[in-house]
């Protein structure tokens, strides 16, 4: 079963929108524009560096809050990060880094 955030969330994207932009995601995954923004190894949102290998591509904008996979809505993050950051829209996001460094 899904957890109650992704529940929640995707009363508001249908699933056959959300399948569809993952499957765009895939394919620009395999992009050399995708490996040329992985290239350096630093997460977009800790600064980290971690390698390329070990970069996870991420919706600033998540699927199940509307977001599309194209290009100025995608961004190398560390795995850390993008756990983290889950449903969270940049606005949330950055909320969330002020309250764990107060």
């Amino acid at each position: 079963m899904k957890d109650k955030e992704t529940f929640l969330f995707s009363a508001l994207v249908a699933e056959e929108d959300i399948k569809r932009e993952k499957t765009k995601a895939r394919e620009i995954r395999r992009s050399r524009w995708w490996r040329q923004k992985c290239a350096q190894g630093v997460c977009f949102y800790c600064g980290s560096r971690v390698g390329s290998a070990n970069l996870t591509m991420d919706h600033v904008v998540p699927l199940v809050r509307g977001g599309l996979s194209i290009k100025n809505n995608l961004v190398p993050a560390c795995k850390e990060c993008n756990n983290n950051k889950k449903y969270l829209l940049p606005m949330e996001w950055e909320e969330y880094i002020k309250s764990r460094k107060e």
